[in-house]
């Protein structure tokens, strides 16, 4: 069977062309069981994602406390850096004591350096804040972040994981002081975890800002391996605790639909998973965190799955999406 051809589009209002699917290189390290914990795997997968077209990569200064970054920076230096979108995170610990974390300004310079010399390159294409950082004032983030912007280290910036407030304020205070705009948000958005719909992405599709999902299948509960009698022994829901929070009535009703849509398309839950929020006008580029090339292969293939208007309907029906706070806690 042939390779799915990639599609493209523009991250949010910018000029930005990004791969429909982004690579997400938390998987990339050793510091959790669930984690690959071997590079060569680590790198072939790369490897094989820019082969199928995918042009974006994601990963944080906090995975692996810099092994990701660094796994990506090794496999990175053999490809056009120029055709690749590099996206990493700042706000996360990063050793003991008071600046080690958060977005002041100081914690902002000194991290991109450490982001900059574990990836090997001269600049990085997206720069997102991981959190919201209540003890910093906006302004001085913003500040910190237009800076790197000016003088070219950074391409463009983003943010993830925060109350519709909090991300208004931040695009106003940005306005107002000229100061360079978020371009994308990362909110996590799957069919069980629909919360956004209520908070963020309203936001983002008034104000043209590029949605990047992280966690599309819900911490692989939307791939279908879990089952509803059984407790999990493997996988993340085994030693992952917000993965196994979604074993709820209401969310095995939403796998159920999927499971369904799946055996009528003859292609497997994930497929369909993926191949819904690639149907959401306001997402740009879900991040997929395959932990194996077979896994990648049938993630990228939900390109190639058409879902009509009655099947997106009947995925969406067991959900009554609302936002809660805690969300941003995550």
């Amino acid at each position: 069977m042939s390779d799915p051809e990639m599609e493209y589009t523009t991250l949010g209002d910018t000029g930005l062309e990004v791969s429909r699917f982004c690579l997400g290189c938390m998987n990339f390290g050793s510091d959790r069981e669930w984690m690959i914990g071997d590079e060569e795997r680590s790198h072939e997968i790369i490897d094989r994602a820019i082969d199928l077209g995918i042009n974006f990569l994601d990963t944080a200064n906090v995975y692996s406390h810099g092994e990701s970054e660094r796994i990506v920076g090794d496999v990175i230096e053999e490809y056009d850096r120029e055709e690749l979108v590099i996206a990493t995170k700042v706000y996360g610990s990063m050793g003991d004591g008071p600046n080690k974390q958060g977005l002041s300004r100081k914690h902002i310079l000194d991290q991109v350096e450490g982001s900059l010399d574990r990836l090997g390159t001269d600049y990085i294409d997206l720069y997102q804040i991981h959190r919201w950082d209540e003890t910093t004032p906006i302004e001085e983030t913003l500040h910190a972040l237009d800076h790197l912007v000016e003088t070219g280290k950074v391409r463009y910036i983003g943010a993830s994981t925060m109350a519709a407030w909090q991300f208004t304020q931040a695009l106003y205070e940005s306005d107002l002081d000229d100061y360079a705009r978020f371009t994308c948000m990362q909110p996590q958005y799957n069919l069980v975890d629909r919360q956004e719909e209520e908070n963020v992405l309203p936001v983002c599709a008034d104000q043209g800002i590029g949605v990047v999902p992280w966690s599309p299948l819900g911490g692989g509960f939307l791939t279908g391996k879990y089952d509803r009698d059984s407790e999990p022994e493997e996988g993340r829901a085994a030693t992952d605790e917000h993965t196994y929070e979604r074993f709820t009535d209401e969310n095995w009703a939403v796998l159920d639909a999927v499971r369904e849509v799946a055996d009528e398309k003859g292609v497997t839950p994930a497929q369909v998973s993926l191949a819904w929020l690639l149907h959401q006008p306001v997402v740009d580029s879900p991040i997929i965190g395959p932990r194996s090339i077979d896994h990648l292969e049938e993630n990228v293939a939900a390109l190639d799955v058409s879902l009509s208007d009655e099947e997106r309907e009947r995925l969406e029906a067991p959900k009554n999406p609302v936002w809660s706070r805690n969300i941003a806690d995550l």
